[in-house]
């Protein structure tokens, strides 16, 4: 799809900076290699966590902005009994390497407190204060070790399955054949109405107040744009007219990547269906800040797109609209 100045850049989990060298992954020995030699990064993964650290030595909940970094450490003979990932080389040919612990539950809340010179925190925490260095290893990490936690057996014939290719693959125990990390694809859609409106809906069962644009998976056999008209036929019984491409983002929770869009109609009546969606409305440019100003509505988290394609529509950011840190995500 092509890239033009309305398409989004700079998606909070779109900037991996690493080379994923995926030719290093064949040799048998790779990890093995990487955890032996001191100067390669090991990123540690406990659940969906990773440890973080709040730049300029400040407390983690106290950086109001500033960027968080990974801690990451030197390999430790703890990590040779751990699933290892080969997550890539930066610039310097400098290797990390994800480390799968079993130490889930160990780890200090991240709280916020303001206290602590670092936290354990999640992704939806810590991904946007992220640089994009550390925001893809988190997000790549993040996404195979869902995988794996998820396939240890072989849709096939039922064995055991075991780690191959350096965390990449998958490999049956008993006939041998190779699976590979799932990625299931998602659009998410902005649609605006002749006045220029925008359809925002709630979840059936999201909380009050907790309202974003329409989203759906793509299925067998389905275009992107042929999913966005299904989806949002089929959970506000409107036909869009045209589709544009705006960028997309991985999404591991536990396996998407999801692929924004805009589409135009001329139908604002709506059909609501009461299995996806408690409500839906449209909104104008003016009725949206109202309602942020009031604190009546939600906006996505920071990490998504779907913050992203909204304050697209808008022409602002939601804190240029309300102030930083006054807004909460969802």
């Amino acid at each position: 799809m092509a890239v033009t100045d309305e398409t989004l850049t700079d998606l909070a989990l779109s900037r991996s900076s690493l080379d994923r060298v995926a030719l290093e992954r064949r040799r048998p020995e790779i990890i093995a290699e990487l955890l032996d030699d001191p100067s390669t990064r090991v990123a540690e993964i406990r659940g969906d966590r990773m440890r973080v650290a709040a730049a300029g030595g400040a407390g983690v909940g106290d950086t109001a902005g500033d960027a968080l970094g990974l801690v990451l450490r030197a390999p430790e003979p703890a990590d040779r009994a751990r699933l290892g990932l080969h997550l890539g080389r930066d610039g310097d040919g400098t290797a990390y390497v994800g480390v799968v612990s079993t130490d889930v539950g160990s780890e200090p809340e991240a709280a916020g407190s303001g206290h602590e010179s670092d936290a354990w925190l999640t992704l939806r925490q810590a991904g946007e204060a992220l640089a994009p260095r550390d925001a893809g290893v988190f997000t790549t990490a993040l996404a195979l070790a869902n995988w794996h936690s998820t396939h240890r057996f072989c849709p096939r014939c039922g064995a055991p399955t075991e780690p191959n290719q350096a965390g990449w693959v998958r490999r049956c125990q008993r006939e041998g054949s190779e699976h590979y990390p799932r990625t299931d694809p998602a659009v998410i859609m902005s649609v605006v109405d002749p006045d220029d409106r925008l359809l925002l809906g709630r979840g059936a069962h999201w909380p009050e107040g907790r309202f974003s644009v329409l989203a759906g998976f793509v299925e067998p056999g389905e275009s992107f744009e042929s999913a966005v008209a299904r989806e949002v036929a089929e959970e506000v019984g409107v036909k869009v007219d045209a589709v544009r491409y705006l960028g997309n983002q991985p999404w591991p929770f536990p396996s998407s990547v999801m692929v924004g869009f805009e589409a135009t109609t001329r139908e604002t009546q709506l059909t609501i269906d009461p299995v996806e969606m408690a409500e839906a409305r449209w909104v104008s440019r003016e009725e949206y800040r109202d309602l942020l100003r009031g604190g009546s509505i939600r906006t996505p988290s920071g990490i998504s797109i779907a913050k992203r394609i909204i304050e697209h529509w808008l022409g602002h950011t939601v804190e240029d609209v309300v102030g930083p840190g006054t807004v909460a995500g969802t």
